[in-house]
């Protein structure tokens, strides 16, 4: 069965795709898991135990404790402050990535599957040369040129995203198209934007959405390295990878600092991908009922 017809029979019926989600452990503790980062992100000033750009030098690499449950970091900032600070990153730098590679890739697929011709000769040697580079390296340079900061850095990345998106969306795209009913749009002089937008867009939601999802996590690591290396967000903001640079810097002074932002990255990336994964099996799952 072609990916069309399964991307048609989910955008026909999302809410039991959506059932399907809830019900499998996994893909419910995700959802949950990113449910819960969305609230910190936003109530993030309201729960933190302390204010996580406070310093207290005399405090300097606490252990656990009731008063600083994760400890403190080598300025005697509260770890688990910070790492609720930096939950709005976490989520921030992912969309921001993301929407910048669907802006980009999203429109000139569905295009280029649709009417080929120039567009997709044109963008589809541009989406050759740039994924022919490492992907690092890619942004990296593109932020040399923005310089560094956390929007610049995410616009590198969303860049970087954007020829892998395209090739998603135009490989879907090109599977729609062949359908009877965009024969059908056409043929009753359903103007080439509608034809896109309301019949072929909702018909290549499933594997988009499991793209996106997965990317999101890329996204986040991105990110990370990115900060790590001092190119993503900048002193006094506080992101996990930043945070994991600060505990590498002091490894002998706190060997546990690596522990709370690293596991905080791993369960969010792994949520990502566990949402990804389980759209495309309860996509897998329509299709065999």
């Amino acid at each position: 069965m072609t990916t069309a017809t399964i991307s048609t029979t989910v955008s026909k019926r999302p809410r039991h795709v959506a059932r399907s989600l809830l019900r499998r452990p996994a893909s419910a503790a995700a959802i949950g898991f990113v449910a819960l980062l969305v609230f910190l992100a936003i109530a993030g000033p309201l729960v933190s135990p302390h204010d996580p750009e406070t310093q207290d030098l005399g405090n300097r690499f606490a252990g656990l404790s009731s008063t600083h449950l994760l400890g403190t970091d080598e300025f005697g900032r509260d770890v688990a402050s910070r790492i609720i600070q930096a939950t709005r990153i976490a989520i921030v730098a992912p969309l921001i990535a993301v929407g910048v590679g669907l802006l980009i890739g999203l429109p000139l697929g569905l295009w280029a599957g649709l009417r080929r011709g120039a567009v997709d000769a044109i963008a589809g040697r541009l989406a050759d040369t740039i994924l022919s580079l490492p992907a690092l390296v890619g942004a990296l340079a593109i932020v040399a040129v923005l310089g560094p900061g956390l929007v610049n850095a995410m616009l590198a990345v969303g860049i970087i995203f954007s020829p892998g998106l395209f090739r998603v969306v135009r490989g879907a795209t090109l599977s729609v198209a062949e359908e009877t009913f965009v024969d059908s749009a056409e043929a009753i002089g359903s103007s080439t934007r509608r034809t896109l937008w309301v019949h072929i867009l909702p018909n290549i939601a499933a594997p988009l959405l499991v793209q996106v999802t997965i990317l999101m996590g890329v996204a986040l690591l991105a990110e990370a390295s990115l900060s790590f290396i001092g190119l993503g967000v900048q002193p006094p903001d506080a992101s996990w990878g930043s945070m994991l640079k600060s505990a590498y810097n002091n490894q002998f002074e706190s060997p546990f600092s690596v522990v709370p932002s690293g596991i905080a990255m791993v369960l969010t990336v792994l949520a990502f991908n566990t949402i990804g994964d389980s759209i495309r099996d309860a996509v897998g799952l329509r299709r065999r009922t």
